[in-house]
């Protein structure tokens, strides 16, 4: 008894026809027929009836089949333990990050961690907005990355939210801003704003915020990285939309103004493919990331 016989056994059965079964296999139909009656004869029982315009499994065939399903998925299993072993050690994942993540996310150190563990695999590393993260993980182009989240992530990727945070407008000290805990969203209409680029997840919320409010924000300096923002928005030269985290770490030189209105948060996520990265190593390092970020609420650029 071979494997490949229980698999056309299989295949015909489930085709009801040797023509469709040769084709699937991509083998000659007389092949097919021919492995089926040396089984047949090794058995001492007919498994299919002819008879018919439709191949049918006998009464034996039927109470075959599930022993030879279950020995065609014990050798499949086999193989992909040994393809899991072999790509952890020769693997490669690709990972992607927003700019500046802060404290919240210890990126460095679950790379570290991973790379202990599977020393060989290779790890690549690229920064980018948010859209162009999550357009790169649906093309297959990153195994997994870290992405702020302006609303619901596109159809496709699963998330687990790491850090959620509302926005502030930080200004400096002696800006007239801040003498107030809070304003609208409509007092920030003409204001000099400084803000990251299109395609963040933190500029996707305070265009739509602002379209909601009825105006287009006056955007008079953009920074791919948050730090840059509250830098110079603590040296007077604008009002800067910041994580509320960042914000709160310039004491004395920047002042967080609460923001009314909904969708002002920043939500830091993981992601990853819905249907799971394709590379053995991708998807033991989406396992880790899963265990040693776990979803909470905390701080941190979004």
């Amino acid at each position: 008894m071979e494997l490949r016989q229980l698999e056309y056994l299989v295949t015909v059965t489930e085709e009801a026809s040797f023509t469709k079964a040769a084709a699937r296999l991509h083998v000659a139909q007389p092949g097919v027929s021919a492995q089926i009656r040396q089984l047949e004869r090794e058995l001492g029982q007919d498994l299919l009836d002819r008879s018919g315009r439709t191949v049918r499994p006998t009464e034996v065939g039927a109470a075959v089949l599930p022993y030879a399903r279950a020995a065609l998925a014990a050798v499949a299993g086999a193989r992909q333990a040994v393809e899991e072993l072999t790509g952890l050690v020769r693997g490669h994942v690709a990972v992607g990050t927003v700019t500046s993540l802060g404290p919240a996310v210890d990126l460095a150190g679950l790379l570290a961690d991973f790379h202990r563990g599977h020393p060989a695999v290779e790890i690549g590393l690229v920064e980018d907005t948010s859209d162009n993260l999550l357009q790169a993980l649906l093309a297959g182009r990153l195994d997994v990355a870290v992405v702020s989240l302006a609303g619901e992530p596109p159809p496709g990727i699963g998330v687990r939210v790491v850090v959620d945070e509302p926005f502030v407008a930080a200004v400096a000290c002696g800006d007239p801003l801040a003498e107030h805990t809070s304003i609208t969203v409509g007092a920030l209409a003409g204001l000099p704003l400084m803000c990251l680029p299109r395609g963040t997840g933190l500029r996707t919320a305070v265009d739509r915020a602002c379209a909601a409010a009825g105006f287009q924000p006056r955007i008079a300096f953009e920074a791919g990285d948050p730090t840059v923002l509250a830098q110079f928005a603590a040296r007077g030269l604008g009002v800067a939309i910041l994580p509320e985290s960042l914000a709160r770490s310039y004491p004395g030189e920047l002042q967080p103004v609460a923001l009314a209105g909904p969708g002002l948060r920043g939500r830091l996520a993981l992601a990853w493919r819905a249907e799971g990265p394709a590379g053995p190593a991708a998807r033991a390092l989406v396992r880790r990331a899963r265990a040693t970020l776990p979803e909470r609420t905390g701080t941190g650029p979004a």
